[in-house]
């Protein structure tokens, strides 16, 4: 979730992102703050056996900063029946970079840079009308300094990726951007 930001609500399903009370057999917890301090034996079988991650919003660099650290960006690539399902900071996480406008909490490498799992950036919350979020404008406007494939979303849109085929879902509004 990132520093300060209330993830009892989004654990207990009491937030408005319900994805732990959609029925799951059953729902751990992660926080990847406290890997560092683990054996690796006591938590990194428990990723491998788990079928997704769920993962919340946030700040993306906080998210991407502990990923490493905890161990677990490294484990990525040897999850590959594994799904994760990010909302907001934890779908924008995956990508190469966020771009200055979604930097909150400043990484120790200075930069916007996340994961790179896949190629293309993500401006969540797209709004369309007076609804707090990212205008169309300024997703136009941080779309253009990011020189990458990216994509403007709202809460009602989700992105796909399979292997190499990247899709989209939605009932809402979206729009893609070539660099």
């Amino acid at each position: 979730m990132g520093p300060g930001v209330t993830a009892w609500e989004f654990i207990s399903g009491r937030s408005e992102n319900h994805l732990v009370d959609l029925g799951w057999k059953s729902v751990g917890v992660l926080e990847l703050t406290a890997p560092p301090s683990l054996d690796e034996s006591r938590w990194k079988p428990l990723v491998r056996e788990t079928d997704g991650l769920l993962v919340a919003g946030g700040d993306a660099l906080y998210l991407s900063h502990w990923m490493r650290q905890s161990g677990l960006a490294e484990m990525l690539p040897s999850l590959s029946r594994m799904v994760w399902v990010g909302l907001s900071a934890g779908s924008m996480v995956m990508t190469p970079r966020i771009g200055t406008e979604f930097v909150g909490w400043q990484p120790p490498n200075g930069d916007d840079t996340t994961l790179g799992v896949v190629d293309f950036s993500i401006c969540p919350h797209l709004t369309t009308g007076e609804l707090p979020g990212n205008s169309m404008a300024a997703a136009e406007k941080w779309a253009a300094g990011m020189g990458r494939s990216c994509s403007a979303i709202d809460d009602q849109t989700a992105i796909t990726v399979v292997d190499d085929s990247v899709g989209v879902v939605s009932e809402g509004h979206w729009r893609h951007f070539s660099p």
